[in-house]
């Protein structure tokens, strides 16, 4: 998929009360089991507006939100105006493309992005590179589906959710420890009755 299909779905996708709900949720996941400290620096990837890090907002001395999506960022850049969020560092750049741009940070946490990357090894090299050593990844996305949660006009290229055994063997791979899994979440379609779980996985950086 495109940015233009998320440059399109920026100005209403606050209006999802279910998105907000969600992030919320893995937020608090996320302080209960790593309980950072207000000394530490995080960064979301495929921010969007932000929400995931507008949760998380008072955990941490800064966080880097990077999303490609430059309607999305625009949202995100309204939000942090009329809030006043001070310790907000919002960019318009591909991780993948320009992770060299990025500072070494203590914890990066993604909400509902990864599925869209079709390089999962390549993501996870970066996620480590850009990682101080004992930092944490916090991944929340969808555990593996039948292809059906992304309407076939939506031209959908990239991952059916994740197996679980699958993404940690990539994760361990590259240098981390899987220090907690969960499913703390699920999508429900009340078009189809179909349930999507949605996972949440943490893992450790343990080598430099």
């Amino acid at each position: 998929m495109s940015t233009t299909h998320f440059d399109k779905k920026a100005k209403d996708w606050d209006k999802d009360v279910e998105k907000s709900t969600r992030a919320k949720l893995i937020a608090t996941k996320i302080v209960n089991y790593i309980k950072p400290t207000n000394q530490m620096n995080a960064l979301e990837f495929g921010c969007g507006t932000g929400l995931l890090s507008f949760a998380l907002k008072d955990a941490f001395k800064t966080i880097t939100l990077v999303d490609s999506s430059e309607g999305m960022i625009n949202v995100l850049k309204e939000k942090i105006e009329n809030q006043q969020i001070k310790n907000f560092k919002p960019l318009l750049i591909d991780l993948i493309k320009t992770p060299s741009k990025i500072e070494k940070t203590d914890v990066i946490f993604t909400l509902m992005t990864l599925h869209h990357i079709n390089n999962i090894e390549q993501i996870s090299n970066i996620f480590h590179s850009l990682l101080n050593t004992n930092g944490y990844l916090c991944i929340a996305d969808l555990d593996e589906e039948d292809g059906s949660f992304h309407p076939k006009e939506q031209n959908f290229d990239g991952h059916f959710g994740f197996n679980k055994n699958n993404l940690e063997t990539i994760l361990k791979n590259t240098g981390f420890e899987i220090v907690h899994y969960s499913i703390p979440y699920t999508i429900e379609n009340k078009d189809t009755d179909k349930k999507y779980p949605v996972f949440l996985m943490i893992a450790k950086k343990i080598t430099a």
